[in-house]
């Protein structure tokens, strides 16, 4: 019987993705039922959990490798069906999705381990466990989805899992804004996502990775690569979405590692390499994909050389490679592009665990230089004018300008039309209440649209 799990791909597959979902049900089974579940306790489930699922994802590679397979997929029957629309929940490994997989199993398992003694008898230590399986869970959902149809559901997951992370501090006002603001984000940019789904079912009749071909024949390329975009630059923080990013170091450093160093932030990309036919048949999204990820990446740069510490820094570093991996992907090196990803990372989830004893190495490195240490990228500075640096320091201090235009042609136009939503549900129900002009609305955007980009 052993054998036979070993050597069937599908029962692999299967049993990887659902270890992380069936631990969060453990645990939420015993947060519901009030039972206590020990530091101890969690450290060993986690730990035995990716423990396994690593050399589970070994033996589905040795399968594939062994049987010249390309692709595996396991159909689990329809969630629903209407007419001809269907549901279909299908997982599928292939050559761009299993890295993916291994480096969610392996990043997931090693930040568990750190956080451990990182969150050693923090308040919420419980809670950050339970979303990190969950987020384990979504993240190999997304990467094994056999259709764009199954993929909004762990792309669902891990966005609720970060905005729930990004609030981990909840005792403090700022973390729990910045949470509002990504989440306000998330749920703009999911639109092209659900958007994109439906076009592809108008054009292909199927939303699955093998009907895109069918649905740039028949013409929909364009307008369905440019939704997907949308979502994929709200997911990787590609402009004009950027200002979420540095917001999302509000939450613990383990989170802030897995999600906006490794997993969450490539999840768009991610995407955009499974809509690889969409932009071979669309000039338009092809340029679009490619204009984005130049901006984001020149972006990143200049803001990144104005911030004060350790993980906004990082954020923004992870900004560059994320838009240089855009421009990888519209330029058609798509493998460049996965192995890109993998790197990156690899390595900015070191860097982020790293982070708290950054800048204790960084006054051993200042005393051993005998306190002289110069900042790089000086000479290109003093190739450009003083007036020309000034502006750009400027420029770079206040992000860009992102958050003010943000708030005042997506932010504003939300709240007035809440506050025209509020007066007319008044009105029906015979109440006068209608908001007054200039008046707060009770709604969490107001507050979000209070909020300047110097958190």
């Amino acid at each position: 019987m052993t054998n036979n799990i070993f050597s069937s791909p599908e029962l692999l597959l299967l049993g990887v993705i659902l270890m992380p979902g069936l631990v969060f049900l453990t645990l939420g089974l015993a947060w519901l039922l009030g039972i206590h579940v020990r530091e101890r306790a969690i450290n060993i489930l986690t730990t035995a959990t990716y423990a396994a699922a690593v050399p589970a994802c070994g033996f589905l590679f040795r399968t594939m490798w062994s049987n010249d397979l390309d692709v595996v997929s396991i159909t689990l029957g329809h969630w629903f069906s209407i007419g001809e629309y269907v549901f279909p929940l299908t997982l599928r490994v292939d050559l761009v999705s299993l890295p993916m997989l291994v480096l969610t199993v392996v990043l997931v398992g090693l930040t568990g381990a750190f956080s451990f003694r990182y969150l050693h008898r923090e308040r919420g230590f419980f809670r950050f466990f339970l979303l990190l399986h969950l987020f384990a869970f979504g993240a190999m959902l997304s990467f094994s989805a056999g259709s764009l149809d199954l993929m909004v559901g762990g792309w669902e997951i891990v966005g609720i899992t970060s905005v729930l992370l990004i609030a981990f501090f909840d005792d403090r006002p700022e973390p729990v804004g910045s949470a509002l603001r990504v989440f306000g984000i998330y749920r703009a940019t999911d639109v092209g996502l659900l958007v994109g789904v439906v076009i592809l079912h108008h054009f292909a009749g199927s939303a699955s990775f093998d009907a895109f071909t069918k649905a740039a024949a028949n013409g929909g390329a364009g307008l369905a690569g440019l939704m997907l975009l949308l979502a994929a630059c709200g997911k990787s923080a590609q402009i004009p979405f950027s200002g979420w990013l540095p917001r999302a170091m509000e939450g613990p450093t383990p989170s802030s590692a897995i999600f906006y160093g490794a997993i969450s932030v490539h999840l768009g990309a991610y995407l955009m390499l499974r809509a690889a036919p969409l932009l071979d048949a669309s000039w338009i999204a092809t340029a679009a994909i490619v204009t984005v990820g130049l901006l984001t990446a020149v972006h990143g740069t200049l803001v990144g050389r104005t911030c004060a510490d350790a993980k906004t820094s990082l954020a923004y570093a992870a900004l560059v490679q994320l838009g240089i991996i855009f421009v990888e992907i519209g330029l058609g090196f798509r493998w460049l592009a996965l192995t890109h990803m993998v790197g990156h990372a690899l390595l900015r989830t070191l860097q982020f665990l790293r982070a708290p004893s950054l800048l204790h190495e960084y006054h051993q490195m200042h005393a051993a230089a005998g306190g002289d240490l110069s900042r790089a990228g000086i000479y290109y500075e003093a190739l450009l004018p003083e007036s020309v640096r000034m502006w750009l320091y400027r420029w770079a201090l206040l992000r860009g300008y992102l958050d003010a235009m943000l708030d005042r042609y997506f932010v504003a136009p939300l709240n007035e039309m809440a506050r025209w939503i509020a007066a007319v549900e008044h009105s029906l129900a015979g109440i006068d209440a209608t908001p007054r002009r200039g008046e707060r609305p009770s709604v969490p955007l107001a507050r979000i649209s209070e909020e300047r980009a110097d958190v």
